[in-house]
């Protein structure tokens, strides 16, 4: 059985949202970030980095990083494309979001992960949220004339899901984002996705 941890609003919302979505039978364990659970000697025995997501496969074997574990999750359970070209894309796009946008967000929550001086905490937030809203506004553009980021809906949109509740949670302007706002409504009709929002008490508008 797939075993996950991960921590509400964070982005193993996506996995979260993966596994529950599956019908098969898995463990969630909640890690409690905020009294430093992913400091212990315990859980980075699971994963080094001492961040969520992390999945413990069948066979007790960690899997790390949404790069990894949403296309394993994917082929899985059928929510990942066949086609080369189109697994490329969403290669593609699982790169972006995890080196781009998921940083350019850190740099608003977590700003003394880049630099020591505390006095220069406000700046990195200030231009980590302007570049954050940047890529929102490219997503945005991303689902103009789509239903869905891959030609049917797949793990590439509970990851974007997952930035459209951070810029909530940020109170950016997101109901201007006409395309990302009515990709949010669909998740938001899937009975998944609401047990996960309403589990993980996350914030959709």
């Amino acid at each position: 059985m797939l075993t996950l941890y991960y921590a509400p609003g964070a982005c193993s919302m996506a996995s979260h949202i993966v596994l529950e979505e599956s019908g098969e039978k898995y463990e969630p364990k909640k890690v409690d970030l905020a009294g430093g659970e992913q400091r212990s000697e315990a859980y980075l025995k699971i994963n080094p980095l001492g961040r969520v997501p992390a999945l413990k496969l069948d066979n007790g074997e960690p899997l790390t990083e949404n790069t990894a574990i949403l296309p394993y999750l994917g082929k899985r359970f059928g929510l990942w494309p066949n086609d080369p070209m189109a697994e490329a894309k969403a290669l593609s796009l699982i790169g972006f979001f995890a080196s781009s946008i998921h940083p350019a967000h850190a740099h608003v929550g977590r700003p003394e992960r880049y630099t020591d001086d505390a006095s220069a905490y406000p700046g990195i937030k200030d231009k980590g949220l302007k570049t954050f809203h940047g890529y929102l506004k490219q997503i945005d553009g991303m689902l103009a004339g789509r239903e869905w980021f891959s030609d049917s809906y797949s793990v590439l949109d509970p990851y974007g899901f997952v930035f459209y509740t951070w810029g909530v949670r940020r109170e950016l302007p997101m109901a201007e984002l006409k395309n990302y706002t009515a990709h949010k409504d669909r998740l938001l009709k899937r009975p998944a996705v609401v047990r996960v929002v309403e589990n993980e008490k996350i914030k959709t508008q």
